[in-house]
């Protein structure tokens, strides 16, 4: 196992560095010298009427880096709760149908009702959508005297198709000229990265990171077993819900400004498992550092693989995805 401190140090110097490579990069590459010369204009350090180029890196690039970053930390901690909840490897934000009604939602504005409210619109309705999949999953689950791990993935699973059926309908009975921004929320993209909406995000992120944070304790103890965890005093079933609820939120949080972006929260928990152990107290700020690097990692090949065209990120994390699957079928086990 690698010493936790340098981990932490390498990853943090590698995340800066792909946060400066994310505002260099785009359809325009930009110097660096130009880049610290708009920040600097931007924090008040320098003066001067703001150019063209400081206008793309302040409004454009610099956001969208910062959203890479925090939707990918907040993804890669929803994962680690996922897989801690219901001892399931593979439990991410697609498998329990968060994703999926989120992204319902945004189709649903963009095929029937419109911008009826303005410029918040989509995130919201995305949001919404991301929620009352949460409450309709929480629903079947308390239905059942005991709910189990296995019960709650079959509920995910079983609203995740709901959702997708819906969009799909959406889809066909719609305005054809809408394809272009239902395939951005159903694959991904940072390109709408702005200053209004990074509240949302952050919010998002400070939920998901404080909550489980807090209950790290606890959900060590899950680790071990339900039997054990309710023996040390840990409300088992109220924890796995809540958690649950808190993910959702987060989730919706994400996707409402970002669509759907799928892998991130499968892949980082068992990436830094081999690197930190399986302590929540250092694995969750771990996978919080993992998840930013490899969505900002994600989103610069999202522009250079096909540029000047743009990539929506989904493709690249979806592939990315489907390689470490494969890697986890052939290898067998976590790769710790």
């Amino acid at each position: 196992m690698a010493r936790p401190g340098l981990t932490t140090l390498a990853g943090v110097v590698a995340l800066v560095a792909l946060v400066a490579l994310s505002i260099i990069t785009g359809s325009t590459a930009i110097p660096l010298a130009k880049v610290q010369s708009a920040l600097a204009l931007g924090l008040g350090l320098s003066e001067g009427d703001p150019t063209p180029i400081s206008r793309i890196i302040l409004d454009l690039r610099l956001p969208r880096a910062l959203f890479s970053a925090i939707i990918g930390a907040g993804l890669g901690i929803v994962g680690v709760i996922l897989q801690t909840t219901t001892r399931n490897d593979l439990a991410d934000p697609f498998l329990f149908g968060l994703s999926s009604g989120a992204a319902a939602g945004a189709v649903f504005v963009i095929t029937v009702t419109g911008d009826v409210l303005g410029i918040w619109t989509l995130s919201l309705a995305a949001f919404c959508g991301g929620v009352i999949a949460s409450a309709i999953i929480l629903t079947l689950v308390q239905a059942l005297r005991n709910s189990t791990p296995e019960q709650l993935i079959l509920a995910g699973l079983a609203v995740s198709f709901l959702f997708a059926a819906i969009t799909n309908f959406l889809i066909f009975s719609g305005d054809s000229r809408a394809a272009h921004s239902i395939i951005f929320w159903m694959l991904g993209g940072l390109g709408l990265a702005r200053w209004d909406s990074l509240p949302i995000v952050v919010a998002g992120f400070g939920l998901i990171f404080t909550f489980a944070l807090y209950h790290s304790r606890k959900l060590d103890a899950l680790l071990t077993g339900d039997t054990t965890a309710t023996s040390l005093g840990v409300p088992v079933g109220r924890l796995r819900m809540q958690m649950f609820f808190v993910s959702a939120l987060a989730t919706a949080a994400f996707v409402s400004v970002a669509g759907v972006i799928g892998f991130i929260g499968l892949m980082v928990p068992h990436l830094v498992r081999g690197l930190v152990g399986t302590l929540h107290i250092k694995l969750l700020p771990a996978a919080a550092l993992c998840g930013a690097i490899l969505l900002t990692a994600s989103d610069i090949l999202s522009r250079v693989l096909l540029a000047p065209q743009e990539l929506p990120v989904g493709i690249v994390t979806t592939s990315l995805g489907a390689v470490f699957v494969f890697a986890l079928l052939i290898f067998g086990g976590r790769m710790r």
